[in-house]
């Protein structure tokens, strides 16, 4: 069994749009298998959930008590 990679972070922490999203697909165009996504920010990034899903990506989004989101970004298929 080979160990995951490291994640990939996109801190996008006080970026304003569309530089979030632009990050965020561009750490997903050289994704490998079994790697990971990070993306934080401020507010919840509701627009880019469609897009994951359209593109074979799943997502899970944590909430931090300083009020930042967390998304964890993986291919579908290594869900």
């Amino acid at each position: 069994m080979t160990a995951s990679p490291n994640p990939v972070i996109v801190d996008a922490r006080g970026l304003m749009p569309p530089e979030p999203l632009n990050l965020t697909l561009e750490a997903l165009d050289i994704l490998p298998p079994g790697g990971e996504v990070i993306l934080k920010l401020y507010r919840e990034p509701g627009p880019l959930y469609d897009i994951l899903r359209r593109n074979g990506f799943t997502h899970r989004t944590e909430t931090t008590g300083d009020g930042e989101f967390h998304v964890h970004i993986r291919h579908a298929a290594a869900a």
